[in-house]
């Protein structure tokens, strides 16, 4: 194992430590399995010497040792697998609970750079992989590494000589296995890359199983999802091949040498230093030794599995979380906002896509920000609930910069109602009362109806209870907009953002919303980012942007008679209209 691999192995093991007692349980069951497996030996000795002078007590002590042997052994055994367990499902359970928790925590600008795919398969695949290092691995180097200890400690006290003979090839096997080592940990982190890559490729063709079959893409599909199967085919098969190839080598090392150790016991000279009974044993000892090598040699591959789990596990880990240094917890905000000339990218080597923003937002006011697409809108208001952080500027809520707010107390001055409505598969009212402790059914039902969503709730079977599937597949389009809007209303937060929030309905769908909306805006700071104009003419103002930067801002009436950029949109989109 290299040095970074032990620093690994030995962070694993902290996951250990708040289970000693456990963990000292399943110790003193190894050593209870080893000193009685290795009394075999001992009894080998003196069956053999006891059948040249048999007597009473002789008959008497051989079975009742034999019963003791098996007894201590099945003793050993017990301790050692339950605790062994018991130790492993809390490592298992401690360290996937870490590793989500830590992905919450996480900043926007890591998501926009991995799949959920390769995201889930680190909670789920890799944390397994952990736990063999952490559990199975080290049952059986304590199991299997004791019993060789006590065979080679019995070895030495019968034929001291002989033994260190017998152990001359212990270098050689330990070359054998430090190369293997690095060739499994090589092959393990492929695997596992390869599995996010299963995991991803799967999820995303059964979460947009609708598109895949209007567009005739099962076979695509079947195919993307083959290529990446058999990739990791591939490599678990070298993986095979090394453990295939490593471990009988390592024991034709420890066969030769037993057939050394045997030409060597037989010699005339020593043959006469030992009794039958002494001769048996140590042979019986030195072929006892035999399946926990294999076992030690073979547990190899899963330590380097772990090893490589654990690298990708603890470096997501160690990532830096969103940074929340705010101090600042206001019990509720007025909601003035001012965004002081705001640039920002998405990273340092990328284009600024927001370029000097200067913007002030008075208490309750209702601005809506229109645009082409790509013109930065999303961006902007993103930068708000600090999904962002500006890369110039600064921006301020009820004049106090939002980096000195805490971030939890921040979001939840935030309502956030988008085109891409997130649904849990939850009841109807868990998902209005989305993140609340102990929600009033009250409020849940009031909050439903201002929104015009109880008309359609109550005329499901089981009402408010109805589960509504993942991502909410059991409602209309509208439907879940208005669960959205629902949700906010529930919050009641003194700044809302309207990210497009009626876009993809129908006539009747946005209607209803559109009304909701007016009840929702009320008394807030409203940002509305809207694609039909004809939803935002009741705007205290509009802001109008392109490719970064507000280009136009006034009402409606006033931007239409400036005959600029905003009439130009609204002539676009109804030059149809009469």
């Amino acid at each position: 194992m290299t040095d970074s691999g032990w620093i690994l192995y030995k962070r694993l093991l902290g996951y250990v430590k708040p289970h000693w007692r456990a963990f000292a349980m399943a110790v003193a069951g190894f050593v209870v399995y080893a000193a009685s497996s290795t009394a075999l030996a001992e009894m080998m000795k003196r069956l053999i010497d006891g059948i040249q002078n048999p007597d009473a007590a002789f008959r008497l002590f051989l079975p009742l040792f034999v019963v003791l042997m098996f007894a201590a052994r099945g003793l050993g055994t017990f301790l050692s697998t339950y605790y062994m367990a018991y130790v492993g499902r809390y490592v298992i359970h401690t360290l996937r609970c870490d590793v989500f928790g830590h992905l919450l925590r996480l900043p926007g600008r890591f998501f926009d750079h991995h799949s959920s795919g390769h995201l889930v398969s680190r909670v789920t695949y890799h944390v397994e992989q952990v736990a063999g290092a952490a559990t199975n691995a080290v049952t059986v180097i304590l199991r299997e590494g004791l019993f060789v200890v006590g065979l080679i400690g019995y070895l030495l006290w019968t034929n001291w000589m002989l033994t260190l003979l017998f152990l001359g090839i212990t270098p050689i096997i330990a070359a054998v296995v430090s190369y293997v080592s690095k060739r499994f940990r090589r092959i393990s982190k492929r695997i596992q890359s390869s599995m996010g890559d299963v995991t991803h490729v799967a999820s995303e063709a059964l979460a947009g199983y609708r598109v895949v079959r209007t567009h005739g893409a099962e076979a695509y599909e079947t195919k993307r999802f083959t290529r990446v199967s058999e990739e990791n085919r591939k490599q678990s098969m070298k993986e095979a091949m090394t453990r295939a190839i490593s471990s009988p080598v390592i024991l034709m090392l420890v066969a030769i040498s037993m057939a050394l150790l045997v030409w060597l016991a037989m010699a005339p000279s020593l043959m006469a230093n030992m009794t039958p009974g002494e001769f048996v044993a140590f042979i019986t000892a030195a072929a006892l030794m035999i399946k926990p090598v294999r076992q030690l040699t073979e547990i190899n591959s899963e330590i380097q599995k772990g090893i490589a789990a654990a690298a990708e596990l603890f470096g997501l880990m160690d990532l830096a979380p969103e940074q929340d240094t705010g101090q600042h917890a206001p019990e509720r905000l007025s909601g003035e906002l001012r965004i002081d000339n705001v640039s920002f990218r998405y990273a340092d080597d990328q284009p600024e896509v927001l370029h000097n923003i200067d913007l002030k937002v008075s208490p309750g006011e209702l601005v809506a920000i229109v645009g082409r697409s790509g013109s930065g809108k999303s961006t902007l208001v993103s930068l708000l609930p600090r999904f962002y952080r500006p890369s110039e500027g600064r921006i301020l809520i009820d004049g106090i910069n939002i980096d000195e707010y805490a971030l939890g107390p921040l979001r939840q001055q935030i309502g956030l109602v988008s085109q891409q409505v997130t649904l849990f598969n939850a009841t109807i009212a868990d998902n209005i009362a989305y993140g609340a402790a102990n929600p009033d059914r009250q409020a849940v039902e009031a909050a439903a109806k201002a929104a015009y969503a109880s008309e359609f709730i109550e005329k499901m079977p089981q009402g408010y209870v109805t589960v509504v599937g993942e991502n909410g597949v059991m409602l209309s389009g509208g439907q879940r907009q208005r669960l959205a809007i629902a949700r906010a209303i529930f919050k009641d937060s003194p700044l809302l953002i309207l990210d497009e929030a009626t876009s993809a309905l129908d006539t009747e769908s946005e209607r209803y919303i559109q009304k909701a909306l007016e009840y929702v805006c009320k008394g807030r700071t409203t940002l509305v980012i809207a694609h039909r104009l004809s939803t935002i003419e009741r705007a205290d103002r509009i802001l109008v942007m392109d490719q970064g930067r507000i280009v136009e801002q006034g009402t409606h009436q006033t931007l239409l008679a400036a005959g600029g950029a905003y009439a130009a949109l609204h002539q676009l989109q109804f030059q149809d209209t009469p």
